[in-house]
C-alpha cells in the first residue's frame, strides 16, 4: 500500500470514526473466505459497515480522539464493525454470529459506545440491550396507551348507564312474568 492510498484510507477512517454511534473490534482468525463474506452481509442487514483494517492505520486514524484508548486492542487480525444509527447492532450481530457454528473464531476484542471503551463484556451486555427500532415501538406503545386509557375512560360512564338499563329490563321481564 503507497503512502497516499494509507493516508486516504486514515482520513476516511478519521472522517467514519468521527459520526459514528457505536464500534465493536474483533480478532477474525480462522474465518475462511465465505464466512467473512457471511458476516459481512449480516453487518449490511442490520445496517452497519465491516471492514478489515491495518492496526497502524486504525491506531492512527483514533489518535487524538476519545477512542484512542482501543489502541490497546489492536493486536492481530483486526475487523472494525460499526454503525452510524444504532448503538446496540454491531454488537448483536457479532453475539450472534458467534452462536453460529464456527463462529466461535471470531472473537470480539472490545468496543466503543457514547465516549466510554467496552471490554468483550460491555460488548455483550451492548447486544443484550433493545435497538433503537424495539425502543421506537415501546416509546410509541407508550404514547398510544395513554390516548387509548383516555378513550376507554370516556365511554365507560355510558358503557355503565348501558349496562345498568339492560340490568333493569332484565329485572323487570323476570318481575313481570311471576305476577
Amino acid at each position: 500500500m503507497d503512502r497516499e492510498t494509507k493516508h486516504v484510507t486514515i482520513r476516511d477512517l478519521q472522517e467514519k470514526l468521527g459520526r459514528v454511534a457505536s464500534v465493536v473490534l474483533a480478532d477474525y482468525r480462522g474465518l475462511n473466505v465465505e464466512a467473512v463474506n457471511t458476516l459481512r452481509r449480516q453487518f449490511e442487514k442490520a445496517a452497519c459497515e465491516y471492514r478489515v483494517v491495518k492496526n497502524t492505520l486504525l491506531q492512527r486514524a483514533i489518535k487524538g480522539t476519545k477512542m484512542e484508548p482501543l489502541g490497546k486492542l489492536l493486536e492481530g487480525p483486526t475487523a472494525i464493525a460499526y454503525s452510524f444509527e444504532d448503538p446496540a447492532a454491531p454488537a448483536k450481530v457479532a453475539k450472534e454470529y458467534g452462536r453460529t457454528p464456527g463462529g466461535d473464531k471470531f472473537v470480539v476484542k472490545g468496543g466503543y459506545v457514547d465516549g466510554q471503551i467496552l471490554d468483550p463484556k460491555g460488548v455483550g451486555d451492548l447486544a443484550t440491550m433493545p435497538g433503537k427500532q424495539e425502543l421506537r415501538a415501546k416509546f410509541l406503545a407508550t404514547l398510544n396507551a395513554v390516548a387509548t386509557d383516555f378513550v376507554r375512560l370516556l365511554q365507560a360512564a355510558q358503557q355503565n348507564f348501558v349496562f345498568l338499563l339492560a340490568a333493569r329490563e332484565r329485572a323487570m321481564k323476570e318481575g313481570g312474568a311471576e305476577q
